[in-house]
């Protein structure tokens, strides 16, 4: 396995959770993929920690489902991988929406997580 192929299948692990826990609305389960101080930017403003990525789902309606695409990855460090992905979130009662998403995973204690997530929305 070539390293683009290990970095993508790293990457692909940690978003499918994070998919399967934000299409299920599981916000705290969804928080469990990021790492304890990580700073996330979704659609409003940032926040600090799991605590906010849990709130920020909690409020995302019933029926909210994510679907993505990895663009690239990068490794940055022996523990740090950046991915570049977009995004298209379904709602059953409004129009989806498709945005760029940038994140770092940090592996810790051999498991990867999200440390950093900021979303684009480009139209």
């Amino acid at each position: 396995m070539d390293s683009t192929e290990t970095q993508q299948n790293i990457l692909r692990g940690v978003m499918d959770r994070w998919k399967s826990a934000v299409d299920a609305h599981k916000p705290q389960q969804v928080a469990s993929c990021f790492t304890e101080d990580a700073i996330f930017q979704g659609l409003h403003p940032y926040s600090v920690g799991r605590q906010g990525v849990a709130q920020y789902y909690d409020s995302q309606p019933l029926g909210l489902a994510a679907d993505y695409e990895v663009l690239e990855t990068r490794m940055l460090a022996e523990d740090v991988l950046l991915g570049y992905l977009s995004v298209h979130f379904s709602f059953t009662d409004r129009p989806s929406i498709r945005v760029s998403l940038s994140v770092v995973l940090r592996r810790i204690g051999g498991e990867w997580y999200i440390g950093h997530y900021q979303v684009s929305k480009l139209d």
